[in-house]
């Protein structure tokens, strides 16, 4: 069997790295996208010989050009299997306190730097009919309050898998986006503590509006972080979708996912703005502005 080769972003913990080391130990020759030497030094020990680290930062075009070289220059003749665009960060914090700029590095990060390492990686793709995996979320279906930039950005993602799935399928090439729930990463912990630091350049009325909700949101993101599955679950998925003759175009990981999908399916808005208020803990309508008078 000829060797498989794919490049993964975001490989230095979580999902990422997750995926890098089940492909690695499955026979592919795994490119694992990191941007940090100490983290490509410590994957490079754990990877076997034919796997190798590459510093790509997804939002840096020249950085992406150079992967993509340097990737070309070890596939020679060879096309790229398989490419996973799983970099991401998580932005939360009410809308209209969010800093603009929190947002606008949200999307660079989740959306267009995703793009950007698909549009770099397309004419190594093409080689070998390469498949492209999309590492989206239920929050691109369903959104939960304080979450607003983080959903937003997986909502483009599922558009970005839909739009690209059809207009690769002339090459024979497929596209597949992944929705996990809760998943034990360090992608939480990140963002909970990017979300305390913008949360301190916002004016005192924030906390005076938003306070009970995001500390609502706090714990409720910590409580799903201690009960999410183990990242390589969703590796096994991303496996799936790289190899099976029939892959899916969308596969849910998690049983949070799946009921989240159907709450976002069969219940109608309001009720489930309600039922969310009441799972969560959130302030209720007019509660709030109850207590300011």
């Amino acid at each position: 069997m000829a060797l498989r080769s794919c490049m993964i972003t975001g490989a230095s913990t979580g999902i990422g790295e997750a995926c890098a080391l089940r492909l690695d130990a499955a026979g592919w020759r795994v490119f694992a996208g990191v941007r940090r030497e100490a983290d490509a030094a410590r994957l490079r020990s754990q990877l076997s010989a034919r796997s190798r680290p590459v510093m790509v930062d997804v939002t840096d075009t020249a950085s992406i050009a150079r992967a993509v070289v340097d990737v070309a220059s070890v596939l020679r003749d060879d096309g790229l299997a398989g490419l996973i665009n799983n970099a991401g960060i998580a932005v939360a914090g009410p809308l209209e306190f969010l800093p603009v700029e929190e947002f606008r590095r949200q999307l660079d990060v989740n959306v267009t730097g995703q793009l950007a390492v698909t549009q770099a990686c397309l004419p190594l793709l093409r080689r070998s009919r390469g498949r492209v995996v999309f590492m989206g979320s239920i929050a691109g279906r369903v959104t939960l309050p304080m979450l607003g930039p983080y959903s937003a950005s997986k909502h483009a993602v599922e558009a970005l898998a839909d739009a690209l799935r059809v207009e690769l399928q002339p090459w024979g090439m497929h596209v597949s986006i992944i929705e996990p729930g809760s998943i034990a990463t360090p992608i939480w912990r990140k963002g909970d503590e990017a979300a305390a630091q913008a949360s301190s350049r916002f004016p005192a009325a924030a906390e005076q509006l938003y306070g009970a909700a995001s500390g609502a949101m706090r714990k409720a993101a910590a409580d799903a972080a201690r009960r999410g599955v183990p990242p390589d679950t969703v590796a096994i998925v991303v496996e799936h979708a790289l190899a099976s003759a029939a892959p899916r175009t969308r596969y849910l990981v998690g049983a949070d996912a799946k009921l989240r999908a159907r709450i976002g399916a069969f219940v109608p808005d309001r009720l489930r703005d309600r039922l969310f208020t009441r799972v969560l803990g959130l302030p209720a309508r007019d509660s709030v502005e109850g207590a300011l008078r």
